[in-house]
C-alpha cells in the first residue's frame, strides 16, 4: 500500500454495544489481509488524549457541563488526529477508531446546556474549524439500549461516567445515532444484537468492500 492514501474507520454505537471487540476483530483480520492497520480510540489514541480521557471518563457524572464537555473532546481530537490518525493515513494505513466525532455530535450535541440551547451546532462548528476530517466509513454497531446499558454496568469499571447517567441517555443516543446514518452515506448500521463473531463477518464485508 505504500504511496497509496490510507483508509479511516470509525466504530460508534452506545454504550456496551460491542463496538471496541469488533474494532479490535476487524483490526485483526484487516492484518491477516495483508494490510498495515492503526487501531485507535476517542478519546485518547495520543499522549495529550489519553490525559484528556480521563478528565472526561471519570469522576461524577455532573463533573462537567456539556459545554465544557465538547471543548475537552475537541482538544483531545486535534491531538489524535495530528499525531496519531494524519500520519498513518499519509503512510498509507488503516486507521480503525473506537469513536470519532459523531459520538460527540450524540453524547454532548444531543444533550441540553443549563439554559435549554441545543448543542449540535456548537459541536459541527467546532469540529469544522478545528477537526475537518471525516472518517471515509463509519460503522455504527446498533443494539437495543437496555441491552447495551446493563453490559456497560456489568462491566464496572472507573470509566463510568456515561454509563451513570441511566438508559434514558442510552435510547436518546440509539435513536441519533440512528438519524445520523440515515443522514450520512458514510455510515453501514449493523445489527449487534447476534453472537461477536457473526457480526465480525458482516464489520469485514463491509470493511473490504470500501477498501476495494
Amino acid at each position: 500500500m505504500a504511496g497509496e492514501p490510507g483508509l479511516f474507520i470509525s466504530f460508534e454505537g452506545i454504550d456496551g454495544s460491542g463496538k471496541s471487540t469488533q474494532a479490535r476483530m476487524l483490526a485483526e483480520a484487516l492484518r491477516g489481509h495483508g494490510h498495515s492497520v492503526v487501531l485507535t480510540r476517542e478519546p485518547g489514541g495520543s499522549a495529550g488524549a489519553e490525559d484528556i480521557r480521563r478528565l472526561v471518563l471519570e469522576g461524577d457524572p455532573d463533573r462537567w457541563s456539556p459545554e465544557t464537555e465538547i471543548l475537552l473532546f475537541t482538544a483531545a481530537r486535534r491531538d489524535h488526529l495530528e499525531k496519531t490518525i494524519l500520519p498513518a493515513l499519509a503512510r498509507g494505513e488503516v486507521v480503525i477508531t473506537d469513536r470519532f466525532a459523531d459520538s460527540t455530535r450524540m453524547y454532548q450535541g444531543i444533550r441540553r446546556s443549563e439554559n435549554g440551547a441545543d448543542l449540535r451546532a456548537m459541536v459541527d462548528d467546532l469540529h469544522a474549524r478545528m477537526i475537518g476530517v471525516e472518517p471515509d466509513l463509519t460503522i455504527l454497531i446498533d443494539i437495543d439500549a437496555e441491552v447495551g446499558h446493563s453490559r456497560a454496568v456489568a462491566r464496572a469499571g472507573a470509566e463510568q461516567r456515561f454509563e451513570d447517567m441511566g438508559t434514558a441517555l442510552q435510547a436518546r443516543m440509539r435513536a441519533g445515532f440512528l438519524e445520523l446514518a440515515k443522514e450520512q452515506p458514510r455510515f453501514a448500521v449493523i445489527n449487534g444484537a447476534r453472537e461477536p463473531a457473526t457480526v465480525a463477518v458482516d464489520v469485514l464485508a463491509t470493511a473490504l468492500d470500501k477498501l476495494a
